[in-house]
């Protein structure tokens, strides 16, 4: 789109707009279509080893399954663009500290550590709220909806559900922000995407860590698909990229571990790959 030369016009201001809010449904739609059709194509490739790895044996997606989240998911993307859009104004207007030069490798490593630690934290407790009986079914039931979860049920939220995943990145830049912290773009870039792909890996629905992981002291934190798996059939395991919160709030599945090795060490067999679907 040309943009109108003189910035002090309105049509300037509603050309800058546009162009934002566009960016905001090409970056998240993009980034729903290669990080779902990717891995979608990986256990598609190695169906013995998604098959063999399954978590739930005796349930998995329908075509009306897969439907229903890609459709939702189209919602999503534009709920997240209008907050890219929201974003992209206050980083315009100074309200938002945004910084889209290159920065020093120790600001990204450190600024990216602290937004995964507040978003980890923020979606912990965004959806243990989301799951009280008063809240449940207007904001999370929809993406419960997916009890076998697939790649494509990382975006299928409400509308409500998509607002409140998505308000976390702007309220943490307000935050840093007024605490005169300028936040890197590339540090923000490398966490929305990372946040993209361990979203698509926790609703796999085969496991994809290595054997031996829960019993790493060095990887037991880090969640797995088993992890979040065991959420979608249950009432345990709110966190997202790690299992503090969950260890700390007495929230963990009791059988989060033995089920994580069980799917790990399963022989694969020519019966898992002929396994029917449901």
């Amino acid at each position: 789109m040309t943009i109108p030369a003189d910035p002090s016009t309105l049509d300037y201001a509603m050309t800058r707009v546009a162009d934002h809010f566009m960016f905001g449904i090409y970056f998240d739609l993009s980034r729903y279509l290669i990080a779902a059709g990717v891995l979608t194509a990986f256990l598609l490739v190695f169906r013995g080893f998604a098959e063999s790895r399954r978590i739930q044996r005796n349930r998995r997606a329908s075509r009306s399954d897969y439907l229903r989240e890609i459709l939702s998911s189209m919602r999503t993307v534009v709920v997240y663009a209008v907050v890219t859009l929201a974003i992209l104004v206050g980083r315009e207007t100074g309200v938002i500290l945004l910084k889209l030069q290159n920065a020093t490798l120790w600001t990204l490593i450190w600024q990216f550590a602290l937004i995964v630690l507040a978003h980890d934290a923020w979606f912990y407790w965004a959806h243990r709220m989301m799951h009280h009986k008063r809240l449940f079914r207007a904001t999370h039931l929809h993406h419960h909806k997916s009890r076998s979860p697939t790649p494509w049920t990382a975006y299928s939220f409400t509308m409500t559900e998509a607002v409140i995943e998505v308000a976390f990145v702007p309220v943490f830049l307000l935050i840093t922000s007024q605490l005169g912290i300028a936040y890197a773009g590339f540090a923000i870039l490398f966490f929305i995407w990372h946040q993209m792909i361990r979203n698509v890996m926790a609703h796999a629905g085969s496991e994809l860590f290595p054997a031996g992981w829960v019993d790493n002291p060095w990887t037991g934190w880090i969640a797995t698909t088993t992890h979040h798996d065991l959420h979608h059939s249950s009432g345990h395991n709110f966190g997202f990229y790690f299992t503090w919160w969950d260890r700390w709030m007495g929230t963990e599945h009791p059988r989060y571990r033995e089920a994580f090795r069980e799917v790990t060490t399963r022989q694969r067999t020519p019966q898992a790959v002929a396994e029917p679907a449901e």
